[in-house]
């Protein structure tokens, strides 16, 4: 079994006793967004959004999970939460490949010149 397979097995038996295991439901996200699994993944940033609404990573996870399923207007919604409770990481927004479907909106590029204006 390759590395990816097994981890993903791993949190997912671990999942089966302790559902809301943040850490554990991190980890399985992001394993299931790097084998591809985009719907799999979007499924544990919703829970992981219903766990820790005020996280900012969380959400931002969530903006990429929804635009690599081609939601760009709901992934906007959602990195614009991330923004608004404390999401930092402006320049790793305009070269993340996971939010490219995010960039091409003409209200994406609003947003960012506003937030560029705000940290001046």
């Amino acid at each position: 079994m390759r590395r990816k397979d097994f981890e993903i097995k791993f949190y997912e038996s671990i999942l089966k006793e302790c559902p809301n295991f943040v850490n554990v439901l991190i980890s399985l996200g992001d394993s299931y967004t790097r084998k591809g699994f985009y719907q799999e993944g979007l499924a544990v940033d919703r829970k992981l959004a219903e766990l820790k609404p005020d996280d900012p990573f969380v959400h931002y996870n969530l903006a990429c999970s929804l635009s690599l399923l081609d939601c760009p207007q709901e992934a906007l919604k959602e990195l614009k939460r991330a923004v608004l409770i404390g999401y930092e990481e402006f320049s790793y927004m305009l070269r993340d490949p996971d939010l490219e479907k995010v960039r091409e909106l003409t209200e994406f590029k609003i947003f960012f010149s506003k937030l560029n204006k705000l940290r001046k």
